[in-house]
């Protein structure tokens, strides 16, 4: 394999290092390194698959991947960039996410070692670990020791609540980034875990996780961090229209991820399938050789979809995801064929990625309206009269058409509005 400076800058992973050491010593393998998540949710999603992929590439290398959770970090909330106070969740809340979480990560780095056949090395701890035995004097001496209320203050973050005068920071937020540190320095003493990463967002306190092991423990830690990422309009990665892109297919599905690729910009291919996909970067290279050559036929996006999809959901969701997605924009006789000769779960997946429901009696235009082509019944009578409304791929003309002769075998009924709108109705 390639150094992992060289693969981590050939692939826009790399941002920042407090030490280029610490290159050499990820090269020699067995090394430790960490990455932290609070459970404020029950998924992660798209941006912090990013740093997925940074610890993948690190562990590919024989290097250990510890995956915090922040059970005690999140009973706080990060202040980083945020205009208000979190609200907190409840023990039970954070531990369920937690659980959540791990799973998630295992079940990617299972698959991914069942098809690379490599062995990754993982574990994972949760930050509630370090605390519950220790007492509010005994950190006191173990952390604020050593960092002063100036360094603290300086925080980007920080400032930007304090300075603001319709603007506030309690005492629970100003001391999340202590929590942050400690959780280095712990790791640093109890498991050999020399390096953090995160997002540039993160430097301030992942360098100041790497002062406190000097001063209280005379350690050499490192820090590293990616790039934040915007696609070629300035929009933030892994943010779709409606919400964040998670990760829990019962949160966003297979298929909304692959859409989403789908969409990328012709400037940002070469990018994304450096950062986001196991494809060598010569691969690539010659990908987007051929994908400008004649960029309407979106190749490449397709490539670039099915290959994250396949490293988050696997292979099967993945060819499922291609194949709802082709579905759109095939011929309309073999569209209306593939529907009826599809198996009773590639049905149901196909429904819930078209937003179908389930019929229970519904004339022609309640259909129309409860599939959300149309907000009432006189726009669908419109539409209708417009021609814009089909049937199992007929063109309706009929306003008192019986909809329950129109079902398929397999009580499969397509609907779609204009050339892009499609609805699957079962019963």
């Amino acid at each position: 394999m390639k150094p992992i400076r060289q693969e981590l800058e050939e692939r826009w992973l790399l941002f920042q290092n407090t030490n280029e050491k610490i290159f050499e010593e990820l090269d020699k393998w067995w090394k430790a390194f960490y990455c932290g998540f609070d459970p404020t949710a029950d998924s992660l999603h798209l941006w912090n698959f990013i740093g997925f992929m940074v610890a993948l590439h690190i562990m590919r290398r024989g290097n250990k991947y510890i995956a915090l959770t922040g059970g005690a970090t999140g009973m706080i909330g990060d202040p980083g960039w945020k205009e208000s106070e979190r609200s907190f969740l409840s023990m039970e809340v954070l531990d369920e996410n937690q659980k959540a979480i791990s799973s998630q990560i295992t079940n990617i780095l299972e698959t991914l070692r069942q098809n690379l056949g490599e062995d990754f090395k993982y574990d994972f701890v949760n930050n509630k670990d370090f605390y519950k035995d220790m007492w509010y004097l005994d950190f006191l001496r173990e952390v604020w020791k050593y960092i002063t209320i100036n360094v603290m203050m300086s925080k980007d973050t920080v400032k930007k609540r304090i300075e603001d005068p319709d603007k506030s920071i309690s005492y629970t937020e100003f001391s999340y980034m202590l929590l942050q540190w400690y959780d280095f320095v712990h790791l640093f003493e109890k498991d050999n875990v020399i390096l953090q990463i995160w997002g540039q967002d993160q430097w301030g306190n992942l360098v100041t996780g790497t002062e406190l092991i000097r001063k209280k423990l005379d350690g050499d830690s490192y820090a590293m961090t990616w790039p934040l990422i915007t696609d070629s309009t300035w929009k933030k990665f892994g943010k779709s229209e409606w919400n964040a892109i998670w990760l829990d297919k019962n949160k966003t599905s297979a298929y909304e991820i692959y859409q989403y690729f789908i969409n990328t910009a012709d400037e940002d291919i070469e990018r994304y399938l450096k950062m986001l996909t196991l494809l060598e970067v010569e691969e690539i290279y010659e990908i987007v050789k051929k994908h400008m050559q004649k960029p309407e036929n979106r190749e490449w996006q397709k490539v670039l979809a099915y290959k994250v999809v396949e490293i988050i959901h696997w292979e099967k969701e993945a060819q499922m995801a291609q194949k709802i997605s082709d579905f759109m924009f095939w011929d309309p006789k073999i569209r209306v064929e593939t529907l009826q000769n599809l198996s009773k779960d590639e049905l149901k997946t196909f429904q819930n990625a078209m937003w179908g429901f389930n019929y229970s009696g519904e004339n022609l235009f309640e259909t129309i309206v409860k599939s959300w082509l149309e907000k009432s019944n006189s726009n669908a009578r419109n539409s209708i009269k417009s021609w814009a409304i089909y049937i199992n791929e007929k063109k309706i003309e009929d306003f008192n058409l019986d909809l329950e002769k129109e079902f398929l075998e397999n009580n499969a009924l397509l609907i779609r509005k204009g050339k892009k709108n499609f609805r699957i109705i079962t019963k």
